[in-house]
Parts: C-alpha cells; sequence; structure tokens
C-alpha cells in the first residue's frame, strides 16, 4: 500500500510536535547558532541534537550553512506563518463561540435580576 503524500502543514506540525525542536526554534528566534549552541540546554548527544535539526530542516523550518568549520543554523519562519495562517480559521471560529456565550450568559443574567426583582417586591409587598 503506498503512503499518502505528505503536505507542508503535516510535515510543519510534525516537526513542531517534538518540545526539544521548539525549543530550538524558540532558541533561533534570537538569531544564528551553531549546533553546540543549541545542544547546550539539553542532556543529549550532538548526533541526537543534529536528528533534531534534520528533522526542522526538512520541515523548512531552519537554515543551515557553513563558514568554514562552522555550520550556524538559522530560523526559517514561513512555514510558521503557514501554521498561523491555518490555526487563524479556528481561532476566528472560537472567538465567535465566546462571543455567543457571552451573550448568552448576559441574558440570563438579566433574567435572573429581573426574577430576583419580582421576589424581593413580593416580599416588600407581605411586608
Amino acid at each position: 500500500m503506498n503512503a499518502l503524500p505528505t503536505d507542508q502543514l503535516t510535515t510543519t506540525f510534525s516537526a513542531l510536535a517534538d518540545p526539544t525542536r521548539r525549543a530550538i526554534l524558540a532558541k533561533l528566534s534570537s538569531g544564528e547558532a551553531s549546533v553546540t549552541e543549541l545542544a547546550e540546554p539539553f542532556e543529549m548527544s550532538l548526533p541526537a541534537i543534529s536528528k533534531h535539526l534534520k528533522v526542522l530542516e526538512r520541515a523548512g523550518l531552519i537554515a543551515r550553512s557553513r563558514q568554514a568549520q562552522w555550520r550556524p543554523c538559522q530560523l526559517e519562519a514561513g512555514p510558521l506563518r503557514d501554521v498561523a495562517d491555518w490555526i487563524e480559521h479556528y481561532r476566528r471560529f472560537w472567538t465567535e463561540s465566546f462571543d455567543r456565550l457571552d451573550d448568552y450568559l448576559h441574558e440570563l443574567k438579566i433574567k435572573e435580576s429581573k426574577r430576583v426583582s419580582k421576589q424581593r417586591s413580593k416580599q416588600f409587598k407581605r411586608s
């Protein structure tokens, strides 16, 4: 059975699924860094970090260049923009849902306020 082709969004989400890779991207958001610099905060080998970098590179989230012996990595934000655009559709959905919930709760509050007022006026009339 042939595997379905993977779209860019799926590849990006797959790369972002790992907390180590997300931490690497966070570090790169402040500027380029070497593999050694990226490996510093993690308790893992350089080959393990390199595997994470390959995943990020295949997803188009980082670019690596070569400057003599130094191979700096830099963030490529294009795929993140695609993720943000995709999520934006759902943010609007949730915003609209919360707005409807807010309207409904406001209606309930008004109804409750009227009910309490009626009870108080009945009690006042009895007194």
